[in-house]
């Protein structure tokens, strides 16, 4: 079954933000990546001073729904408002992850091809035709 969650991007108070819908809705965070935990990427460097930034953050608010976020990449500036919330896909099966992507690209703009990335998931990042910005994964079985 495909899930589809809001993911919200912010210019560096993600952690301020979500803290706030953690005393609004309740509930734990299921997950907190910040920038500096991410292995070396070449051309993707990052000052140390914006290490401690949230690259991925989740509150469940049920069973399900999932609210995500992030701050934007310090290397790529301000993200605009209105281009500051996505919708995030998660589905059963890489198949059904490259047909929604590419589907979704179709006449748009591919900002990260879908492929495994070290996370663990099969992701990629696309903004369709109407200017709408879409994350696609599919998360691999744990071991």
């Amino acid at each position: 079954m495909s899930q589809i969650s809001p993911y919200l991007t912010f210019n560096g108070n993600c952690e301020e933000a979500f803290n706030y819908y953690k005393s609004v809705f309740g509930g734990e965070f299921s997950g907190i990546m910040r920038f500096n935990d991410a292995p070396p990427m070449p051309g993707h460097e990052i000052d140390p001073k914006y290490g401690n930034l949230i690259m991925n953050m989740t509150l469940p608010i049920s069973k399900e729904v999932f609210l995500r976020g992030s701050d934007g990449h310090p290397n790529y500036g301000k993200v605009p408002f209105g281009k500051n919330v996505t919708l995030s896909v998660e589905v059963e099966s890489k198949e059904k992850a490259d047909k929604i992507f590419t589907a979704l690209a179709k006449d748009g703009i591919v900002a990260m091809p879908i492929a495994d990335v070290f996370w663990g998931s099969y992701f990629g990042m696309t903004e369709d035709q109407f200017g709408i910005n879409w994350m696609v994964s599919f998360e691999y079985p744990k071991k």
